[in-house]
C-alpha cells in the first residue's frame, strides 16, 4: 500500500473514541512489510487535543492528496482506495514510458466490434450455433 503513497498523514485525538480507523490505518502502515515496499513514505502523526474528527490524508506519488474521514471510513476502505488508485498509476506510468497516449481512447466502432472468442447466444439461436 505504501508503494503508490508519498506521505501519510494522522490526525486524532487519543482520548475520542472514535479512533479505531486511525488506529487500525497507522499499524498498517508501521507493518514491516509496508514499510519495506517504500521506505521513502513519510508516516507522521499529529495526536490533537480538540474536538476534531480523526483524519487520515495521503499523498501519492504523483502528488495528488486525499483526505479521508476516519470516523465514517474504516481503515480497510481506505486500504482498498489506496491500492485501486495505486494499481491505475501504475498502469499509467506503463502506458506512458511505452510511449502510449494516455488515457488510452478506444473508439466506438472497436468496442462494439464482435469478438471470435465470445459466443453470442439469441431467441432464434439458443445454443450459439448461428
Amino acid at each position: 500500500m505504501l508503494k503508490f503513497l508519498s506521505k501519510v498523514r494522522i490526525e486524532f485525538n487519543a482520548l475520542d473514541p472514535r479512533t479505531a480507523a486511525c488506529m487500525e490505518f497507522l499499524a498498517q502502515c508501521n507493518a514491516r512489510k509496508a514499510k519495506e515496499s517504500n521506505p521513502a513514505c513519510q508516516v507522521q502523526v499529529k495526536r490533537r487535543t480538540d474536538d476534531q474528527p480523526p483524519q487520515i490524508t495521503v499523498t501519492f506519488v504523483n502528488g495528488v492528496e486525499e483526505k479521508f474521514d476516519a470516523t465514517a471510513t474504516p481503515a480497510q476502505t481506505i486500504r482498498n482506495m489506496i491500492l485501486e488508485k495505486g494499481q491505475y498509476l501504475e498502469t499509467e506510468q506503463m502506458f506512458r514510458e511505452a510511449g502510449e497516449r494516455w488515457p488510452v481512447i478506444i473508439p466506438e466502432e472497436e468496442l462494439n466490434q464482435p469478438f471470435a472468442g465470445i459466443k453470442v447466444i439469441s431467441e432464434n439461436d439458443p445454443k450459439g450455433l448461428f
